[in-house]
């Protein structure tokens, strides 16, 4: 969400981090939940709630470790695949969201998970997640003009 932020003022609302931006000529809310990842479907809920957003103008950002790292894949609705936050984004609000994964890579051999989601990016992997954070607003821009569709033809 960074990368889409115009400067680094960020307001406090419904257990988020928010700031409003234009992209593509479009008026959009980032949101940064601060709550436990597990329970992120609470200040989107509360967010969409506030703002009287629907689900279809929804979109999300997840990292996924069954993703290779810096792979994106950007799906109009779904499943959790796994992911704890996104789960319970669904418990919330439902599917019929749109959700963009970044791929974290697979857990190395002898690591726990939650060790592994919450490690700093190995070196040789920060290139490949510095290129895909490098394209996030450029695909927010298709997202936002083309539709999921469009965006999903560039960037999976």
């Amino acid at each position: 969400m960074d990368s889409l932020a115009e400067n680094s003022v960020w307001k406090s609302e419904c257990r988020a981090e928010t700031q409003r931006v234009y992209i593509a000529d479009k008026d959009v809310l980032l949101a940064k939940p601060q709550t436990f990842m597990n329970l992120s479907g609470e200040s989107v809920q509360a967010l969409m709630a506030f703002y009287k957003v629907q689900p279809e103008n929804l979109l999300v950002f997840s990292d996924d470790v069954n993703l290779v790292c810096g792979k994106m894949r950007i799906r109009p609705s779904g499943s959790a695949g796994g992911q704890n936050g996104l789960k319970n984004i669904i418990e919330k609000i439902g599917q019929n969201f749109a959700r963009v994964r970044i791929g974290a890579g697979k857990c190395p051999p002898n690591w726990e998970l939650i060790n592994w989601v919450l490690s700093p990016i190995s070196k040789e992997d920060k290139p490949l997640c510095e290129e895909a954070i490098g394209k996030v607003k450029n695909l927010c821009e298709v997202y936002l003009t083309k539709g999921v569709e469009a965006a999903q033809n560039l960037f999976n």
